[in-house]
């Protein structure tokens, strides 16, 4: 085969190869995009906000704020949350804690099952079916929290493989403009393989 012939089909490869890494950067940015957007837009229709920066000041075991919740909870006070890392935090630094000091570690189906064995109409079975709907909305929110957290990951990991792709994109445009340069400087009769070495 002619060496000529060899870089041009070589090259041509490489801008098909060009063509499918622009593409592909420009679907994960959109995903990215799309999925930030949507985490961003369904969290502040919630107005859920973190407590204000003076609360962290008086955190103690059994109230709002437990100084677990300083390291995490406490960078986005008196915020709106609207990010998945918001999100997150928010669901496992704070719901989660709350949840925790609940009896059975406020588990809606231990809770759910006890209020359900509990005598009808005893102290104990209203005292349970209050315990099963705060946790029912607790361990709900939380889940829908952690929901909108692994989107926004997802949509970290498009952006990333996004600018992967836009990169080896550059830089296979740069070894395609070199592929097809070393083509014009070739001459036509050169062999990709001399037959000294065939």
């Amino acid at each position: 085969m002619r060496r000529k012939v060899f870089d041009l089909i070589a090259s041509a490869g490489g801008l098909v190869m060009v063509a499918v890494l622009v593409v592909a950067g420009a679907l994960l940015m959109w995903g990215y995009s799309f999925t930030s957007a949507n985490v961003h837009n369904q969290l502040a229709k919630q107005e859920i906000y973190f407590p204000p920066k003076a609360a962290f000041a008086h955190a103690k075991l059994g109230t709002e704020i437990t100084p677990s919740m300083i390291p995490s909870v406490s960078r986005y006070a008196g915020q709106q949350l609207l990010t998945g890392q918001q999100a997150a935090a928010y669901a496992n630094d704070f719901i989660a804690v709350h949840l925790s000091e609940l009896p059975y570690h406020g588990v809606y189906a231990a809770i759910s099952s006890k209020a359900l064995a509990a005598k009808p109409g005893s102290a104990e079975a209203k005292e349970l079916s209050g315990l099963e709907q705060t946790s029912f909305q607790g361990t709900t929110l939380r889940g829908l929290l952690l929901e909108a957290y692994a989107f926004s990951t997802f949509g970290v990991i498009a952006l990333w493989a996004g600018i992967a792709a836009f990169i080896l994109a550059a830089v296979m445009a740069v070894l395609v403009g070199l592929g097809f340069w070393h083509s014009r400087h070739t001459p036509a009769e050169a062999e990709l393989l001399p037959a000294h070495e065939r």
